[in-house]
This record gives C-alpha cells, sequence and structure tokens, in this order.
C-alpha cells in the first residue's frame, strides 16, 4: 500500500499526525497540569491546517493523485478539525454530561459534513471537475473555537473559570461555552452553500 501512496498523501498523513499530536497533548495536559502540553495542542491544529490546504496543492503541481486522497483528506480532517478540537474543549473545562454530549454531536456532524461532501462532490462539480461550493461549512472552519479557546486559556479562563460559567440542568452540569460547537456542527450539516474558491 505505501507504494501506492504519492506525495499529496503523506502530506494529508502529517495533518492527521498533527492532529493526533494535538489529543496526545491534550491528555498528557490532564495528568500533569503543566500549560506547555496545551500550547503544543493549540500549536498543532494550524500546523494541520497548513498540511490540510498542502496536499490539493501538491497533487496539482504534481499532476499525481492516489486512489486514496479523497478518503484520506477527509479521515484526516475528522482527527484535526472534529476530534481535536472536542478534545481541546473537554481539557479546558467542557467536562459536564451536557458538554460531553455537544462535543459528541459536533463529532458526528463533522463526520458526516464530509461524507455528504464526499458523496455529492461528483454532482456538485462543474464542466472542469471543480467543485463549484461547499454545502455547510467545511469542518476546519473549527478552528475559529480552537482560537477562542486559545484566548480563553492566555486568559487562565479555564477549569472553572470558563467564560459563561456553569450550570445544572436536570442535575447534569452544563457549561454555555460549549455552545460554540454546537453552533459549529449545525453550520457544518446545514445547506448554506458556500463558494469555493
Amino acid at each position: 500500500m505505501i507504494r501506492s501512496l504519492v506525495l499529496a498523501d503523506f502530506v494529508t498523513l502529517a495533518n492527521a499526525a498533527c492532529g493526533t499530536v494535538s489529543i496526545f497533548c491534550c491528555l498528557n495536559y490532564m495528568t500533569e497540569h503543566d500549560d506547555r502540553w496545551m500550547w503544543g495542542a493549540f500549536l498543532s491544529l494550524p500546523l494541520a491546517l497548513f498540511f490540510d490546504m498542502a496536499d490539493g496543492s501538491i497533487a496539482r503541481w504534481r499532476h499525481r493523485s492516489s486512489p486514496y486522497g479523497a478518503d484520506l483528506d477527509s479521515l484526516a480532517d475528522v482527527i484535526s478539525f472534529g476530534v481535536a478540537p472536542a478534545v481541546i474543549g473537554f481539557a479546558i473545562g467542557l467536562r459536564g454530561v451536557w458538554d460531553s454530549l455537544v462535543l459528541i454531536l459536533f463529532v458526528c456532524a463533522g463526520l458526516a459534513r464530509l461524507a455528504r461532501y464526499n458523496v455529492t462532490a461528483e454532482e456538485l462539480s462543474t464542466e472542469s471537475g471543480k467543485v463549484a461550493y461547499y454545502e455547510g461549512t467545511p469542518i476546519p472552519t473549527s478552528l475559529a473555537i480552537v482560537l477562542v479557546l486559545f484566548v480563553l486559556h492566555h486568559m487562565g479562563a479555564t477549569g472553572a473559570r470558563l467564560l459563561g460559567g456553569e450550570m445544572r440542568i436536570l442535575g447534569a452540569m452544563f457549561h454555555p461555552l460549549v455552545a460554540l460547537y454546537a453552533i459549529s456542527g449545525s453550520f457544518m450539516v446545514s445547506t448554506i452553500r458556500i463558494p469555493k474558491p
């Protein structure tokens, strides 16, 4: 299988690796309580975005793609822009039962959005073979949430000091800040059309 991968596929795998590094950093932060791990978690995701944007450019530049390209890209995006941002949210304090439910739904929304894109890409393509628009916001837009959490972490507004505080709903903890994930997930599975550059 490795011999059938092209350079663009390895760049896509670098995207997935960055997302995995972010998750591992969060796990270390939760056990060691060392802020340096959270900086690693945050900084890994812009690097993942760089690789996500670079793989397509490399494939076009080299005029080479593999049968794995599109699926690899979607799977890498689920890790880096779905699971990793959810784990960051959990690590900085979104750990209530309702928070966890929203984070799970956010990841599932990102997964569903990518699956819809893969299934409909051909029918949405123009005569040149390019997809004219995205249906629903692309999953990398979740980095907007990561940016907000980065700022809050820098300000020390994590854990018990999370922006918006906390409340109990039906006896379970809920942090209003998790609504950012609910909004992002909703936009991803919406039918909003966003022109593709």
